[in-house]
Formats: structure tokens, sequence, C-alpha cells
């Protein structure tokens, strides 16, 4: 089955309603526990985007041979996954709460038990030639689906996602889409004046991609990027999704602290009372 929503202008509304939804979740299930905030909060509208509008996927079938398949490359950012994958039924959201326990299936990185989990992934710069193996088998096997994955900017300093990259373009693999997460930081400070991507553009043009840009927190944007990726016809294509580190929570925004850290007593409060009050 395909995951849809009705196609009218109340759809920007709804998705940004799912936002706010998955970003408490987020916060509610890093109770006392440590957590990867920055780059899970700037891929949220990405995943709401994917998982309830763009995606062809059937929770109540994760092995659905026909689905579209999703790689998250950056998989510190796990906690905004699940996070999706509960509210979009591929498990109770009430299990969100047992993240990083002992023998639960929600552990700090994804891996393959936790249903709707595609690749086991963590190592940085490896779920692009996942992505690109998952993408070549549809090809040759006749298949009709998309490949999505989402990188982190800073992953990009990877050798392996350029090797993949080249791997992809050589085989003109359109049914694969890449999401970059450039939200200008990695675990150690902001790129700028380290080992940054730019010119992010003119880099993965140079590798014959087909590239766009928007901005990854702009549901309407997302969805308009994806649907000219689709139509490409001999390149893959790549998305980069400008975003801010921590989006959605004043004191996490753009702070290097918070790429993996622990809200207090009072600042778990705080961040529930900025994101405001919703329902699913």
């Amino acid at each position: 089955m395909k995951v849809r929503v009705p196609s009218d202008d109340n759809i920007y509304k709804m998705l940004n309603h799912k936002a706010t939804l998955i970003r408490r979740d987020l916060v509610r299930m890093s109770k006392g526990k440590n957590l990867h905030f920055g780059g899970s909060l700037s891929i949220v509208e990405i995943l709401v985007v994917l998982y309830f509008h763009i995606m062809c996927h059937d929770p109540k079938n994760p092995n659905w041979a026909e689905r579209d398949r999703f790689i998250l490359s950056k998989g510190h950012a796990v906690p905004a996954l699940y996070a999706v994958l509960a509210e979009a039924g591929y498990f109770p959201v009430s299990q969100l709460s047992s993240f990083r326990e002992l023998h639960s299936t929600l552990q700090g990185h994804p891996h393959l038990k936790t249903p709707g989990v595609e690749a086991s992934t963590g190592s940085l710069g490896q779920g692009l030639s996942v992505g690109s193996g998952m993408a070549l088998g549809a090809k040759l096997n006749g298949k009709e689906y998309y490949v999505y994955v989402l990188i982190g900017d800073g992953e990009a300093n990877e050798g392996p996602i350029w090797e993949a990259s080249l791997f992809c373009s050589s085989y003109k693999l359109n049914n694969l889409i890449v999401i970059m997460d450039r939200n200008h930081f990695s675990a150690a400070g902001p790129m700028k004046g380290r080992v940054d991507i730019n010119p992010a553009v003119d880099k993965w043009r140079a590798f014959n991609w087909n590239v766009l840009q928007v901005n990854g927190h702009n549901v309407r944007e997302l969805i308009l990027a994806i649907k000219k990726a689709k139509k490409s016809k001999e390149q893959p294509s790549i998305v980069i999704a400008q975003t801010v580190k921590g989006k959605g929570i004043s004191f996490i925004e753009n702070r290097t602290e918070w790429h993996n850290n622990k809200l207090s007593e009072e600042q778990y409060k705080l961040a529930l009372s900025e994101l405001g009050s919703v329902k699913g």
C-alpha cells in the first residue's frame, strides 16, 4: 500500500503538525538518557515528508517487496527515525520510552531487528554504498521502487561517500535519491573553518549528479524537490537541504554541546514547553 495524505493545501499544515509531534516524541524518549539532539532535530521535516507523503511503504508489512527503501546513513540521528516509524505505525509510540534500554529493539543506532529499518548503520560513510546496491538491484530485477539515503554534511568528509557517488552516476541510478542534511555542523563544531564540503553543489555536479537545493524545514520545498528528482532520467539525484542543527528548541539550536547530551529536568520541561501542545 502507499501511505498518502490529502493532496490539497492542508497537506502542509498536516506535515508541520507531524513534525512538531515528532519533536515532542523525541524529547520524551530522551528523558534521563543521552541523545543526539542536534542531528536528530535537524532532519525531522525531511523524514516526515518522506514517510507521510512521498514514500510507498506499508507499516503492516515492513518487508513488502515493492516498498521504497530508506537508509539513514547518519545513524546517530536514529531517534528521529524511531519517532517517525512509531507515528507511522511500525510499532507502538509507547515503545519509544525503551530507547537505548537493555534488550530494547530501539538502540542508539539503527539495527535491522527494528521494524521499518532497512540497514544497520552508524559507522559514517557507509549508507550510500548500501543504498546504491539496493538501487542497482532494483534495476537488475525490473523493480520500480525508489531508494532514499539521508547523509550528513559532516559525513560527506568520508571517502566512501565519494566512491559510492561515482558508482551511482556511472550506473545511472536515477531510482536513487540522496538527501543531505546540510546543518553546517559536525560533532566537533561548525564546519566552516575546518574541513567543509563547500562548494557542495559544484562537487556533486562534477560527479555527474542531478543537484537540487531547498530549505530543509520547508515541507513544500522538500516535496517539490523530491518530485523533481524522481523525474531524472539518467542521473542519481541529491537534494541539499539547508537545515538548523537542533531545530525547534532554542537552547539547542546551533550548539555543539548538544550533538550528544542529556536534558536536565528543567531543560526537559522547557523543551516541551517551547514545542507547545500537540495531539497526534
